[in-house]
């Protein structure tokens, strides 16, 4: 119910840019063109160190200045119209996943005291703006939210690399009985950002332990020490 009573309080109340504050407007035209990188395209990113069993994964935008802005103003101040822009932008990080015509898309499964405490939970929202775009320009997705934890984590934030990784260590699976929805179909794992990439190693472990295809990852957002080719 809370998001449903952002949705309503949105569209009757004058907001700010997401992104920069602009009056008026949700997300400006600026901030949206920082977002989508003006049809520049996602680009392959490494954290170094990158864990064992990381899949190819691809970005849509450097996490910073405006994109960070508005990925928190949709993932921790419920701006729920901000997932259609994200979608566009993981839909673009899609499409650089090679081997993945009409994929699978898996998000990555939050917490769900994460998800309680936010009323929403922001990357399967954003993994289905994506299907969405990706299905208007003319290639087919469906979304699958297979992923479960198996067992408690703990809040990443402040964790190092190593502590990530073991701290997601064996923590996913498939929910019982979806493995067959897994057949055939290459798996696209999504996330709305990347950092050590420990939880997306661990996605792409418990898919293949269920029989299942990753043919890469896309994030909205990372870092930008982690992209292969710098932004200019």
């Amino acid at each position: 119910m809370q998001g449903v009573w952002r949705e309503l309080a949105g569209l009757v109340l004058p907001v700010d840019c997401a992104g920069c504050g602009r009056p008026r407007t949700e997300l400006c035209t600026q901030c949206h063109r920082a977002l989508v990188r003006e049809g520049r395209g996602a680009r392959r990113v490494t954290p170094r160190p990158g864990p064992e069993g990381l899949p190819p994964v691809w970005a849509g935008a450097p996490y910073a200045d405006e994109v960070r802005a508005v990925l928190l103003a949709h993932k921790e101040r419920g701006a729920l119209r901000l997932a259609r822009p994200l979608g566009v932008a993981l839909a673009g990080a899609v499409r650089r996943v090679r081997g993945s015509g009409a994929p699978v898309l898996v998000p990555v499964p939050s917490a769900r005291r994460a998800v309680a405490g936010r009323g929403h939970d922001p990357v399967r929202r954003i993994a289905r703006a994506a299907a969405a775009d990706l299905r208007r320009g003319g290639a087919g997705a469906r979304v699958l939210t297979v992923l479960r934890q198996c067992r408690p984590v703990a809040d990443q934030t402040g964790l190092s690399a190593p502590q990530r990784l073991a701290n997601m260590s064996g923590a996913l699976e498939v929910r019982g009985g979806a493995r067959r929805l897994l057949a055939g179909a290459p798996v696209v794992l999504v996330d709305d950002l990347v950092t050590t990439g420990a939880t997306l190693a661990e996605a792409s472990r418990a898919i293949a332990a269920a029989g299942g295809r990753v043919a890469g990852a896309a994030v909205v957002a990372a870092p930008r020490s982690a992209f292969e080719i710098k932004w200019n």
